[in-house]
């Protein structure tokens, strides 16, 4: 079955890797990375390339045990390369770029998997097609995969293992199962313990269902493959709990992994349904065939569970686990984010085509369900025309001249023009009855995500992104004896990125400015390029324009040095922070730096 027709197989990936090329890596690398968290990846990986230091994670001088290495390892690789910062003036494109890969080659394996083994029904050649680009013009899949974090590549190296082991149930042959675990110890080498659970609870569920689960459970060979998924993830942390000991347990295992499950991290608090709402807003505008997919499985399960089926006809029950398998598991979570949701949209992908493969034009089901399609567009088209109502309501105190930006820039107006042709065309081809509306309509997505996306992404860009990377210039250019560097008010790691520096981040309140002045003398790190010098006579302060206006900010005596967006550059004298600190002492402020955790890197 592997063999099948290669002309048409190599024709099918060519297709499939085209439209992946173009939503994944056109232009990723024309805009700077976007704060919060992707400056720290980034930030974690340049250190690794120019310190040396491959096995621990740093970020502007402490410790990083967030996530685990293969995502700094790859991001460090491209920054390792030769004349890099020519290439990569930004250095978002080597940063982005794992991201955007596991994307990529995830989505080339669904469709190589839906066509060397084609599930039942009409139009079996597109179906391949149709799944893959359900899966990558998902909304979430689209911001993700050009975003410098590790969950696209956790769910790349996780979703081609899945999909590896129902490959090899599936086949007829007695190779042995491999290339599944090798991918399995990269997703726990992207994010941790979770790709584990994830990966034994949706094949737990699958072969619990199967009559024959036990010749099933003997072809992917868990003894041997379980052996080699050890052996390429856990050398690392073995190595790390050995360097670093109770802090990195406390951290990655305590912290990033038990505590984030079992209690809320950083107010990210959502009721228990909160990933059936992602998962109608993942999978737009599609959703109503993402339930008809689900529907359909569920109801082949039952008629397999009667009859005597094909194991190679089984895709759309393995999707449904593994989409159930992450929709529990995250459930469950206490801590909530829509990133979590990225594990199941491949398996949403596969269940979305179902419709395209299934439905027949003359059954009640195709007009319900593209009548509700046609509905939700209409929808959100008329959302666009009436955009002066909600534009209203943004607020960003970090962008303040958005809403205006927007409407002068045509963005607003490229947005009406594309999703009422679109909802147009949507209704000529469902009057037409036409067999392949829902590829047609992907296709126009594909052309309208590049209409749309890139003007958006710029446009952020020069708002919040081009006055960090300008003041981060500047700190460059006026730096004296390598003053220190601290930012009050808005935290941005992207300034410790751009301007390669050690920096102190403060609130704005008056313990802040005690922290900064205490910090001075007791909180000195090391920098991988150079050492601050912590005892020089001024130090430098980038502070918004809000936390400039503050009574006890204002007071001290300083020089500006430049203004880009709301950010100014102050220098100032470390005798004069020192003094207004200590008369906020005698006011009875107190420092509280040590009580909490600086920067939660």
């Amino acid at each position: 079955m592997i063999l099948l027709n290669s002309r048409k197989r190599l024709f099918n990936l060519t297709i499939v890797l085209i439209s992946g090329i173009i939503i994944f890596i056109l232009g990723l690398g024309n805009t700077g990375l976007v704060d919060e968290t992707p400056p720290l990846f980034a930030a974690a990986a340049r250190a690794m390339s120019e310190s040396g230091d491959w096995l621990t994670p740093k970020v502007n001088g402490i410790f990083r045990f967030d996530k685990p290495p293969l995502i700094y390892w790859l991001m460090g690789f491209f920054y390792s390369l030769p004349k890099n910062e020519i290439w990569d003036s930004f250095g978002t494109l080597s940063a982005r770029l794992p991201s955007a890969l596991g994307s990529l080659f995830l989505m080339l394996m669904i469709g190589d998997t839906l066509f060397c083994w084609p599930q039942k029904g009409d139009r079996q050649f597109l179906n391949p097609i149709v799944a893959s680009l359900g899966f990558a013009l998902s909304p979430l899949i689209i911001i993700w995969s050009r975003t410098a974090v590790s969950d696209a590549l956790l769910t790349g190296t996780l979703g081609i293992s899945l999909l590896l082991f129902w490959r090899r149930m599936a086949s007829k042959n007695n190779d042995k199962c491999i290339s599944a675990w090798v991918f399995l110890g990269f997703a726990i080498l992207t994010k941790g313990p979770v790709a584990f659970v994830l990966a034994l609870l949706t094949i737990t569920f699958f072969l619990f269902i199967q009559k024959n689960w036990k010749t099933l459970l003997r072809k992917i060979n868990p003894k041997k493959g379980f052996l080699i998924t050890i052996l390429i993830s856990v050398p690392w942390y073995i190595l790390e709990l050995i360097k670093e000991g109770k802090p990195f347990w406390d951290n990655f295992f305590g912290y990033h992994n038990f505590q984030r499950y079992t209690s809320v991290v950083n107010n990210h608090a959502e009721p228990f349904w909160f990933f059936l709402y992602i998962m109608i807003l993942a999978s737009l505008p599609f959703t109503p065939f993402l339930y008809y997919g689900i529907f359909k499985a569920f109801k082949d399960f039952l008629k397999s569970s009667k009859e005597s089926c094909n194991i190679t006809d089984s895709l759309y029950t393995y999707s449904l686990c593994w989409l159930l398998s992450v929709l529990i598991f995250f459930s469950i979570s206490a801590t909530k984010l829509p990133s979590y949701w990225l594990p199941a949209i491949p398996a949403a992908a596969i269940l979305i085509s179902n419709g395209f493969i299934n439905l027949k034009i003359s059954s009640k089901s195709f007009l319900y369900l593209w009548i509700f399609n046609i509905l939700i567009l209409f929808g959100i088209s008329i959302a666009f025309f009436f955009s002066n109502i909600w534009l209203s309501s943004i607020n960003d105190p970090e962008m303040p001249n958005l809403v205006s930006e927007l409407i002068s820039s045509g963005i607003i107006f490229k947005a009406k023009l594309f999703f009422a042709s679109f909802t147009l065309v949507a209704i000529i081809l469902f009057s037409l009855k036409s067999k392949n509306i829902f590829l047609y309509l992907q296709i126009l997505i594909l052309i309208g995500q590049s209409f749309l996306m890139s003007p958006i992404r710029k446009l952020a860009d020069t708002s919040r992104q081009l006055p960090l990377r300008n003041i981060s210039k500047l700190i460059s250019n006026v730096r004296e004896g390598n003053e220190t560097l601290a930012m009050i008010g808005i935290r941005k790691p992207s300034l410790h990125y751009y301007s390669r520096q050690i920096v102190f981040y403060e609130p704005n309140t008056k313990e802040g400015l005690i922290n900064l002045s205490d910090r001075l003398d007791e909180d000195r790190r090391e920098n991988y390029e150079d050492r601050p010098d912590y005892e020089y006579k001024s130090l430098l302060i980038v502070i918004d324009e809000y936390s400039s206006l503050e009574q006890h900010w204002s007071n001290i005596n300083h020089q500006k040095l430049g203004e880009y967006g709301i950010y100014n550059l102050w220098r100032i004298q470390k005798s004069d922070l020192n003094k207004y600190s200590e008369f906020l002492l005698k006011s009875g402020y107190k420092s509280d730096w040590k009580n909490r955790k600086v920067e939660n890197f």
